[in-house]
Order: C-alpha cells, then sequence, then structure tokens
C-alpha cells in the first residue's frame, strides 16, 4: 500500500508541458528581446513605404488641392512615359555603372598591393579606406570647390605647374564641371567608393588557398598565369558583391549630383528628378511612383546581392 505522503504527492505533483510546447516557449524567450527594436524597424522604414504606395495611386498636387483623388496607375504611365523620366533612368545607369566599374578596377589593383607585405601596411589601409568615412556632401564640397574650381582648384594649379615646368605661360584652365559634367559626377564618387571595392576584394585575397598557389609557383607558374587563372575566379564572388553593393547604393545617390552640379548639364538621376517633382513641381503622386518603381528595383538588385552572401557563407562553411 502507497503512504499517504505519497498519495498526496501524487494529487498535487503539476502537469509537465509537452516537448513541442516547451521548444516555442523557449524560442519566444529568445526572441521577446528582439521585438522592440522589430518594431521600431518597422515603424521607421515600412510604414513609409506603404504610405508612398498608397499616394503613389493618387492625383495628389499641392498647386491644386481641390482635385485630390484616385489617380489609378496614371502616375506610373506618366512616370514610364515621360521624357524626362526616361533620360534620368538613362543617366542613373550611366553613372552606377561607370562608378562601379571603375571603382572595381581600383579597388582590385589596391586590394592586390595591400595584400603584399611591406612596412607600414596597416597604416596605409588605414589612409585608403579615409575616402570612404568622409560624409558625401563633404566629399562633393571638396571635389566641386578644392578640386574642379576653374580659378582655385587643384586640378587647374596641377596644370598650371606642369606647362610651367616646359616654359608655357598660357596653361589651360578649364571648367571641368561645365566640360563633362557627368564625369565630374563619377570621378567624385569612385573616390569615394574605391575604398568600399578595395575592402570586399582585399577580404576575398586573404582568403585564398595559399598552398594552391606555392604550388603553382613551384610548378613554374609566374604572376599573370597565377592571378588570371586562380586569383580572378576565387574573387569572381567577391566582384559580383562589391558591384550588387555599390550598385544598391549609387542608384540612390543624390548628394553628389545635387552639390555639385545641382542635376543640371544632363546629370539628373532618378533621387535628383524625384526630388524635382516633389519639392518644386510638388506633384507627390508622381513623385511617389517614381520613388515607388526606384525601391523595386533597388530590392531586385538587393536580392542578387543577398544570394551573393549567402554563396560565399556556404563556401566558408565547407571550408
Amino acid at each position: 500500500m502507497t503512504s499517504v505522503a505519497e498519495q498526496a504527492g501524487t494529487q498535487t505533483e503539476a502537469p509537465r508541458p509537452s516537448p513541442g510546447v516547451a521548444r516555442k516557449a523557449s524560442a519566444w524567450a529568445r526572441r521577446a528581446p528582439l521585438l522592440p527594436a522589430l518594431i521600431f524597424m518597422i515603424i521607421v522604414t515600412q510604414l513609409p513605404f506603404v504610405a508612398t504606395l498608397v499616394i503613389s495611386f493618387m492625383d495628389w498636387n499641392a498647386y491644386y488641392p481641390d482635385e485630390r483623388g484616385f489617380a489609378g496607375f496614371d502616375n506610373f504611365v506618366r512616370v514610364f512615359t515621360d521624357v524626362n523620366m526616361r533620360d534620368a533612368v538613362w543617366t542613373t545607369i550611366l553613372l552606377t555603372a561607370g562608378v562601379v566599374l571603375i571603382s572595381l578596377v581600383l579597388g582590385l589593383g589596391i586590394a592586390l598591393l595591400l595584400d603584399r607585405k611591406f612596412r607600414g601596411r596597416g597604416a596605409v589601409r588605414t589612409m585608403m579606406i579615409a575616402p570612404f568615412l568622409v560624409v558625401p556632401v563633404a566629399a562633393a564640397l571638396i571635389w566641386k570647390h578644392a578640386l574642379y574650381n576653374p580659378e582655385y582648384g587643384l586640378f587647374n594649379g596641377a596644370l598650371t605647374w606642369v606647362w610651367g615646368l616646359f616654359g608655357s605661360d598660357n596653361p589651360p584652365q578649364p571648367d571641368w564641371i561645365s566640360n563633362m559634367p557627368l564625369w565630374a559626377v563619377i570621378f567624385s564618387l569612385v573616390w569615394q567608393w574605391t575604398p568600399f571595392m578595395m575592402l570586399i576584394l582585399l577580404a576575398g585575397l586573404q582568403g585564398r588557398p595559399l598552398d594552391v598557389i606555392e604550388a603553382a609557383r613551384i610548378d613554374g607558374a609566374n604572376n599573370w598565369q597565377i592571378f588570371r587563372s586562380m586569383t580572378l575566379p576565387h574573387l569572381r564572388q567577391y566582384l559580383e558583391l562589391g558591384a550588387l553593393l555599390g550598385s544598391i547604393y549609387i542608384v540612390q545617390n543624390f548628394d553628389a549630383v545635387f552639390t555639385i552640379t545641382s542635376g543640371g548639364l544632363g546629370t539628373a538621376n532618378l533621387p535628383y528628378t524625384i526630388y524635382q517633382i516633389f519639392y518644386q513641381a510638388h506633384d507627390y503622386g508622381r513623385a511617389s511612383a517614381a520613388a515607388v518603381i526606384v525601391v523595386i528595383g533597388t530590392i531586385i538588385i538587393a536580392t542578387f546581392a543577398l544570394r551573393t552572401v549567402s554563396s560565399l557563407f556556404k563556401e566558408e562553411g565547407r571550408r
């Protein structure tokens, strides 16, 4: 016979939760501290986008407040049929492609140099990433006034010095922004984004299989053959990642265009054109429709970037 104490203990014993309920409770206990941050991110990022999406389907112009109403897809049709918008799309493509390609080539060359061992390499690496840390507006102002200015800019000062070495008294003093406006914006962005590409490619170079490279050197391969057949294929995914991430940010660039050329001389890209439609024409519906299109394009590019990052992580996990 069981004792009275055992019977009392059996009667008061609480039922144990099932393993599934316990796992769910443990998962929520881990996720609960992240909920405030998640809610804050949704409020800050997603609610404005939802509001922009709603406005993009409205006929809303501040100059005609009494005519506000639902417009359907008319704003999107106007965006795709507007000549200025098509020119802005083409300018954005040229600007993005030029900055990304030149930055990748320069970043690759600098990364190959900084991958070598030499005295003061750490200090040189730190100095090389400094342009990427400069505030974009400040960087654009530096290029506009300290470098491009035809009267006291560094470029024309260098031309004066070089022509003086050859005994010429009339050196050329070009107005760089007026003569090549789009390239003026591209060069300023290349200066700022080359360190970003360099960091990504330098990280890729650090992960090369050095034993395989040493074996290739022993077999008689020269530096160019090693770079072409081993280093460049290894860096392919890092090049793709740099191009995708750079495209995401440069497509949205507004600071350099606004500061250097104010969107003139054929340099108005999509963000600057949206700014003009919103703040100057006060056509909120059409500006929101153009902004939605830019966001969708950015999301598509970001999807490819995330796939590239995922594949890089998988390769690192297999090593």
